[in-house]
């Protein structure tokens, strides 16, 4: 199909847009300041269109479906049939303030049997997609975005399929050590006979479970992911734990015991992490534990796992480890990474961390700025002794070869393109999230919505996958408006405390603390 017919708003704009202000010259010149202002705007409205545009087509082809595939205008099933594109959208809906598609999803959320299906069910996909897509709209229409809702009774049904859905799987906590099965069989009430959960699928339940039950004021919910959680904050044996705060990555499920002592930041345990810091900022009077266990965690990656590429020793990145030995290795998934440091050094008043937070987004981003496509791929390393011979050119300039090329529409580094400019207000955070999802439009669109390609350092990004993840609609759409939408509530940082605190999807809950 011919560009022009398919061109989105963000190309349209992307010229005039083409502005760069540094944050001092916006505070000083009110001209520039007012420039800034309208470019912002325009951009915020590029990415709203961007969304409608995406939802019209998996509305037109796949309305309660789990995604469209948007090559063929197929639907896919991968989240159990219950539609996780009209849950994932719906708080990027709300903070865009759509009303129509708000009302819609609202509509189609009682219609949700949570209780059937045919597909393996994933604890942890299904919580942080299901479970925090309906408690955040919950929370944003109870509060900030109450106008939004056209029938009051339809907010009510969000707490109600909430609670079916958090009924309907609490089963897989009923273990002898509390670490629950991932995998479900509900129509058997039963699992795919595992004997270990990971360090992420075990410990990114907490903020989710724990929110319902302070919503509901049923403690069930909570003390389950707590239990759980209780193995990770505690972890035992000692050798599961080779730094301070870094943890191997499986747990045995009828002892609660480490198996091994291999882990880092990358996918597999990387929301572990993050979430011990958002747990105290959802409540810092009960989560302190959370949030000393994070400061280990966190001093220890500054410690023992900072890397500098041999070629590019300006960058920095975070290796992972097996026992003690560092692997030189990363992944999109990683780059979340930053905004989870700048997030902890901004409540926790460190500079220090801010500042190795905004080392690191720095070194995602030149993971977009030097591929052909101008987005990042989904794995990458900077271990000399095996770079094939074919990238050594690229990475003596880049300080990074691609070990996997494909881009499956993750938002981890314009997540942390959010963080930085919430946290620090330089503009130039704005620019690279503006540059990134121009880039991903550029590449990424078909007729009807937004693809996963196979290499971003192939002209056209290569072959196209033909689908469209959920979170493009709940994360990369979220974040790369938010960054330049006016503040408001539910924005990180706003007016210098927490209201919200986004989960691993970017569904922002409400804090059930004091803000910090």
């Amino acid at each position: 199909m011919p560009r022009e017919t398919i061109a989105s708003p963000a190309q349209r704009l992307q010229v005039p847009l083409s502005f760069r202000a540094s944050q001092g010259a916006i505070e000083q010149d009110p001209i520039v300041r007012s420039r800034a202002g309208a470019i912002n705007r325009e951009r915020a409205d590029a990415v709203k269109e961007t969304f409608q545009f995406a939802w019209d087509g998996y509305s037109k082809y796949c309305f309660g479906e789990d995604e469209l595939q948007p090559v063929t205008n197929t639907c896919g099933r991968s989240r159990n049939g219950w539609g996780a594109t009209a849950i994932d959208a719906l708080s990027t809906a709300l903070v865009m303030q759509i009303d129509p598609i708000v009302n819609k999803i609202l509509e189609f959320v009682p219609t949700i049997d949570f209780t059937k299906t045919e597909d393996s069910v994933s604890l942890f996909e299904t919580t942080i997609r299901y479970l925090g897509g309906l408690l955040s709209a919950y929370d944003l229409l109870q509060g900030p975005l109450a106008d939004l809702a056209s029938n009051s009774s339809a907010v009510d049904e969000l707490l109600v399929q909430a609670k079916s859905l958090a009924d309907t799987l609490k089963y897989a906590f009923d273990t002898p050590s509390g670490v629950p099965y991932n995998n479900l069989v509900l129509s058997r009430k039963s699992n795919d006979g595992a004997t270990s959960n990971g360090l992420a699928t075990t410990g990114t339940l907490v903020l989710e479970w724990q929110r319902l039950s302070d919503i509901t004021g049923d403690p069930e919910y909570g003390r389950l992911a707590q239990k759980a959680e209780s193995h990770l904050l505690n972890p035992l044996p000692e050798f599961a734990e080779p730094f301070p705060g870094l943890l191997g990555t499986n747990i045995d499920i009828e002892t609660g015991k480490f198996t091994d002592s291999n882990g880092g930041w990358n996918g597999g345990d990387d929301s572990f992490y993050e979430y011990l810091i958002k747990m105290y900022a959802y409540d810092s009077s009960r989560y302190s534990q959370y949030r000393d266990r994070w400061i280990l965690a966190a001093n220890s990656t500054i410690e023992y796992l900072t890397s500098h590429p041999a070629s590019r020793p300006d960058l920095t990145f975070l290796a992972s480890f097996q026992d003690t030995a560092l692997v030189y290795s990363s992944q999109h998934l990683t780059c979340f990474d930053g905004g989870n440091f700048l997030l902890g050094g901004e409540i926790l008043k460190r500079q220090d961390l801010i500042d190795f937070g905004l080392a690191l987004v720095n070194g995602c981003h030149e993971t977009y700025d030097r591929t052909a496509t101008s987005i990042g791929p989904e794995s990458f390393s900077w271990d000399t002794r095996y770079i094939d011979e074919s990238q050594r050119e690229f990475f003596d300039k880049s300080g990074f070869y691609i070990t996997n090329g494909a881009y499956v529409l993750r938002p981890e580094v314009v997540e942390s393109y959010y963080y930085a400019f919430r946290i620090t207000g330089d503009s130039k955070y704005q620019d690279w999230a503006w540059d990134a999802f121009v880039a991903i439009n550029a590449t990424t669109r078909t007729s009807s919505g937004f693809t996963s390609i196979s290499d971003v350092n192939a002209p056209g990004g290569g072959q196209k996958y033909n689908n469209q993840e959920s979170f493009f609609f709940a994360e990369v759409l979220k974040y790369s408006y938010l960054i330049h939408a006016p503040d408001a509530p539910w924005q990180t940082n706003h007016n210098g405390v927490n209201e919200f605190i986004y989960n691993t999807e970017a569904h922002p809950l409400r804090v059930a603390g004091a803000s910090i």
